[in-house]
């Protein structure tokens, strides 16, 4: 390897790394309810999860690859611990489908023009051309996003395959080969095939070089490959490794699985290989291995580990999670633990708990909301993870309440009960909705902050205003679900108007500025973008006030919409909360200079 080779070798590491990063966050955005329950059923017992991983593993060819996506769908919030565990089992003999195919051919293993088109070198250029192609003419962000996705794929593939690439000299080199054929200590073995597959970044490749060799040399013994392939199925992980670098633990743990299988396997394998079948004479550790009895041996020994680990999927968890713990538990866990099935027996009680998670969601919101305006003023970092793990938190508890009120509703329920469960189903879809605005909010400010791009100072002084109405709109609606407070809800309609008028006050203004030159195009999408989602989280509010209003009125057949156009033409309440709110923010909008 020369200076080239070292710095092709750094630039293939730097983009894999961004890469699995970028990918992460895409799966993020993309991520829900459809997604998470297709994963639960590819992987809802551990035969399925097996399978899955055999039949990805099998098409993509890289047991590393098929890792790296786990660690990328459990930091994503979408998959748990136990369930990726069957799935690595299978992504192990998945990997050995690569051999072979190497037994019929050369080590470049050019069969098959489908089965090349499949590998990670072919199709990662084709998933970053499709990507970005996607990105320029979509304006949506479903497609946005499902593009983010091939990009990310595309580029950690392409990191994969220009390390491989930078490590090429490696295969044709003498010296390097000589190294399989002068050793006798099977010790020395063992770490050499680990050492192999560390520097390849791929099993699949190691266990070629092996098959290669063997070809080229004739005279590779069982000796010599057993315990290489053990070295091998461990050594494959450092990739997996890289990709756990700055993850979540829950991520970093599913790196720490697969290094458990493959190490107590591997231990395993040499204690059962040298202690049982080579002194009972089983194999001839003196036989000449070829192409394919190299494979075979490959693959019977990876189908041999992930059947020992598959009845103890649960256990596994369990060792790793001890192993990598996280002290403190994420708010998912203990928010969403509430929803216990065992409620059920009773619907008040599970009522009553769904009432605490939609509770915590209105907090998470208020949260949320704070730390996104706060960025607009001061980027502080420490406070994006708390900001993606809240945005984690409000979607995953969409999900699991909406499932959870299925079983609910299920249940022999009183008038009331039913009406509170209304209330709940209603009130989950907007405090999600909220939140996705809390962080679109963020990413103005994110935006804004690359971009160089400032606000001008009555701007700034008009957005705060508003902020600080929208925030109190929040904190309002919060309360009067949490309290059950219908008299705090009837504040909310009067003030989402006064939201709603300012908003139109603070556009017209804009255009006017625009026209005198007096601010800039780029400043005035960022502050439409504000301003918008300033008035879908106040109609969210609204929503949900209306849906406490509801379950506490004696109206029968309650329409929302009549009910709003009602009070607004003859609720004194209603006016008198309109004047209060357009005293404490509409005034003081109009007494700014313009």
């Amino acid at each position: 390897m020369d200076l080239s080779h070292i710095l092709q070798l750094i630039g293939g590491i730097g983009l894999f790394l961004y890469g699995m990063k970028y990918l992460g966050a895409s799966l993020e955005r993309l991520a829900g309810a459809k997604l998470e329950k297709t994963l639960e059923k590819l992987t809802g017992n551990r035969f399925k999860g097996l399978a899955f991983g055999v039949l990805v593993t099998g098409v993509i060819q890289s047991s590393s690859a098929t890792t790296i996506m786990l660690v990328g769908f459990v930091n994503a919030g979408i998959m748990k611990l136990v369930q990726t565990i069957p799935v690595l089992l299978g992504a192990n003999i998945g990997t050995t489908i690569t051999g072979q195919i190497l037994r019929l051919g050369d080590v470049s293993g050019n069969g098959s023009t489908l089965l090349g088109m499949l590998k990670p070198s072919s199709f990662a250029p084709l998933m970053i051309g499709i990507g970005a192609f996607i990105m320029l003419i979509s304006k949506k962000k479903k497609a946005n996003d499902t593009a983010s996705i091939l990009l990310g794929f595309g580029i950690l593939f392409f990191g994969m395959t220009t390390m491989e690439v930078a490590l090429d000299p490696l295969k044709t080199s003498e010296s390097f080969h000589e190294a399989f054929t002068t050793f006798t200590n099977p010790f020395i073995g063992l770490a050499l095939g680990i050492l192999l597959a560390m520097i390849l970044q791929s099993s699949s490749a190691a266990v070629g070089i092996v098959q290669a060799v063997a070809a080229a040399t004739g005279n590779i013994t069982m000796a010599i490959v057993a315990p290489m392939v053990i070295g091998i199925s461990i050594g494959k992980l450092f990739p997996v490794f890289l990709a756990s670098i700055g993850t979540k633990k829950e991520a970093q743990q599913v790196a720490l699985s697969q290094f458990f299988i493959s190490a107590v396997g591997g231990i395993l394998g040499m204690l059962v290989f040298y202690l049982a079948i080579v002194p009972l004479n089983i194999v001839n550790m003196d036989a000449v291995m070829n192409r394919g009895n190299i494979a075979d041996f490959n693959t019977a020994y990876n189908i041999c580990v992930s059947l020992f680990f598959l009845p103890w999927c649960g256990l596994v968890s369990k060792v790793v999670k001890t192993l990598r713990k996280d002290n403190k538990p994420s708010k998912i866990d203990q928010e969403l633990a509430m929803l216990d099935v065992i409620f059920l027996k009773t619907p008040s009680v599970a009522l009553e708990q769904c009432r605490k998670v939609i509770n915590g969601m209105g907090t998470t919101v208020i949260e949320n909301y704070g730390i996104a305006m706060d960025m607009h003023e001061e980027y502080n970092e420490k406070e994006i993870e708390l900001l993606n793990e809240n945005e984690r938190f409000l979607d995953k508890s969409e999900t699991v309440l909406n499932d959870y009120m299925v079983k609910v509703n299920a249940c022999q329920l009183r008038p009331e009960e039913q009406k509170l469960a209304t209330e709940i189903l209603h009130s989950v879809m907007d405090f999600e909705r909220m939140g996705d605005h809390c962080i679109k909010l963020y990413d103005v400010a994110e935006y804004n902050r690359n971009a160089k791009i400032a606000f001008s100072p009555i701007a700034k002084k008009e957005l705060g205003l508003l902020s600080d109405a929208v925030y109190e709109v929040i904190k309002t609606t919060v309360g009067s679900l949490t309290m059950d407070r219908p008299d705090l809800a009837g504040k909310v309609e009067p003030l989402r108007d006064v939201i709603s008028s300012m908003s139109e006050e603070i556009r017209d203004r804009h255009v006017r500025r625009l026209q005198n030159g007096q601010c800039t195009v780029q400043s005035g999408i960022s502050l439409v973008e504000c301003l918008t989602s300033f008035e879908r989280i106040s109609a969210y509010c609204s929503n949900v006030a209306l849906h406490v209003i509801e379950r506490h009125s004696q109206i029968e057949g309650f329409d929302s919409h009549q009910y709003t156009k009602d009070i607004k033409a003859n609720s004194e309440d209603y006016k008198k909360y309109l004047k209060e709110y357009e005293e404490k923010y509409s005034k003081v909008l109009e007494g700014t200079v313009a």
